[in-house]
């Protein structure tokens, strides 16, 4: 009997988070871009914060995803703390929809269509191409294995009732709801998931075991267990993650505070929601997290306080690492690779800003330059060894198949991106030996060069642009304009020969000068390169 119990209750628990994990997953996949564009509606005002956290959570069904993800948007400086704190709020509203849907399957017991939504949702993920079917598929197939853990939990549990000492314990949380706190905090902790606890405690209280005067402490113990998910991730980031994470806390424990202190009334408001318990255990987590965020928004400022307290320390400048892109971002591929792009922006344009440099050390014969490029082009290959890792990380996750080709398009141009900083330290080393041996240069080359330099300067930033804003228009640009650059490379080199002929310039002189078009000219193809990645995301 007991061996029955346990094993259907951990067996149930698993078919329950597996199935949270597939819907999540199709939920990302059909919501695509929109994810990034809910992100980026965040401003200063916390309130838009909330709704975006909201909206998010609401799409992949896991406010500890949500959570992490901000998490990873404050260390990439991408987000104020303060701008957090609101997405927190809004994400602890968005999970409440989970249970919402779980009190329904109880009310109307739609755990009969748990296996039939198993078995189309299968055929659907796994005998079509279409994409839209195959997300769908997958969103059924996860909501199926969700009502069926939950079935089977719901079965485990029930030869318990019989039970006189666990029935006793049961009712210990409904006495000391301290204790009920503490048992939320640790059952949450251990699964890492407010959905998974909340749904055994749907499942005890539907066969009669536990009562709504002891599954509301351990539903507040929920709300402040789920915050260890995104406090673990925080190690290794920055000290406004680490303030994210505890803000979270923070909020969720000023709201058990609160509601503690009123608990007679909330819990008598509660019993009025609805005759059914599940639905009142559901009500009562959306109230609860609705009305903290009410009480608690006007007062953001103070729980930001609060975490600079807890987590003492400056926040960290700009690091010589990767800014914009984090493990946390994962699991929610679309906007992973939407960071990548920034990331790989910001790699883009410290490699330009090295060309320039190279371009100057050259030119006015700026020594103090050297070393300096040779900097930014080992800063640079770093990066970019970051981003290759990242994105092989994101390539073993469940992604679509537009995403793996995205994927392929953005290792591509991140290598493009390093050898055109490869380019400046080339021209560095060229420079040194204009500069060592004294070689005079005409007025007409100089002017050449600088000629040269402007337009793939100018190819470049374009190229650049275009993969920020994923410019087809302007990356078509890029194409033709390389065309440009290698007439020029042309017109020059064979300029420059006529001038070496005519003993106008010397032939050291004269192989510098073409060794550093030539380097323009690779520069130029590597732009072309980036904006073939843009036209064919298209």
């Amino acid at each position: 009997m007991q061996k029955a119990i346990i094993f259907g209750l951990i067996g149930g628990l698993g078919m329950f988070l597996l199935g949270m994990q597939i819907m999540s997953e199709g939920l990302q996949k059909a919501a695509g871009k929109r994810l990034r564009r809910i992100l980026e509606i965040m401003t200063s005002k916390a309130i838009l914060g909330v709704i975006a956290g909201a909206g998010v959570t609401a799409i992949i069904q896991s406010s500890s995803a949500t959570t992490v993800m901000t998490v990873g948007f404050v260390n990439a400086g991408l987000m104020t703390l303060r701008q957090a704190i609101g997405v927190i709020m809004g994400a602890n509203i968005g999970t409440t929809i989970t249970a919402q849907l779980l009190a329904q399957t109880m009310a109307f017991d739609l755990g009969e269509l748990a296996l039939p939504a198993i078995g189309v949702g299968f055929a659907m993920t796994f005998m079509t191409k279409n994409k839209k079917i195959k997300y769908t598929g997958q969103v059924l197939l996860g909501f199926g294995l969700l009502f069926y853990g939950m079935d089977t939990m719901k079965e485990a549990v029930r030869p318990l009732r019989g039970n006189p000492d666990f029935i006793n314990i049961m009712a210990t949380f409904g006495k000391n709801p301290f204790l009920g706190i503490l048992a939320g905090i640790v059952m949450t902790a251990v699964v890492q998931s407010s959905s998974a606890t909340i749904a055994i405690l749907i499942s005890l209280a539907s066969t009669g075991l536990l009562d709504i005067h002891a599954a509301i402490p351990i539903l507040f113990g929920d709300n402040i267990g789920t915050t260890i998910t995104a406090i673990l991730a925080t190690l290794g980031t920055n000290t406004n993650a680490k303030r994210t994470a505890v803000s979270h806390a923070l909020f969720n424990i000023a709201g058990t505070i609160i509601f503690m202190v009123a608990l007679p009334v909330y819990t008598s408001i509660v019993l009025r929601t609805s005759s059914e318990i599940a639905s009142q255990i559901a009500n009562a987590h959306t109230l609860f997290n609705i009305s903290s965020t009410l009480i608690l928004l006007p007062f953001v400022s103070l729980i930001e306080k609060g975490a600079i307290k807890l987590v003492p320390g400056k926040p960290e400048g700009e690091l010589q690492k990767v800014k914009y892109i984090d493990e946390n971002m994962l699991k929610t591929p679309s906007i992973a690779l939407a960071q990548v792009a920034k990331e790989m922006v910001r790699i883009a344009s410290i490699a330009q800003e090295n060309i320039q440099n190279a371009t100057d050390c050259f030119l006015r014969n700026d020594e103090s330059l050297m070393e300096k490029v040779v900097d930014q082009e080992e800063l640079v290959d770093q990066l970019e060894e970051e981003v290759v890792v990242f994105l092989a990380k994101l390539a073993q996750e469940p992604i679509t198949l537009s995403q793996s080709k995205r994927i392929a398009n953005l290792l591509h141009a991140i290598n493009d991106i390093e050898r055109v900083s490869d380019h400046a330290e080339g021209i560095v080393r060229i420079a040194k030996l204009k500069i060592e041996r004294q070689l005079p240069f005409s007025e007409q080359a100089i002017d050449d060069l600088k000629h040269m330099f402007k337009e793939v300067d100018l190819t470049f930033a374009k190229a650049v642009k275009a993969l920020n804003e994923d410019n087809i228009m302007l990356a078509e640009e890029v194409v033709i304009q390389e065309d440009k650059i290698d007439l020029l490379e042309k017109r020059y080199r064979k300029a420059h020969i006529e001038r070496m002929n005519e003993a106008r310039c010397s032939a050291e002189s004269g192989i510098v000068f073409l060794d550093i078009i030539s380097n323009y000219e690779r520069i130029g193809d590597h732009a072309t390169n980036i904006a073939h990645v843009v036209i064919e995301n298209s």
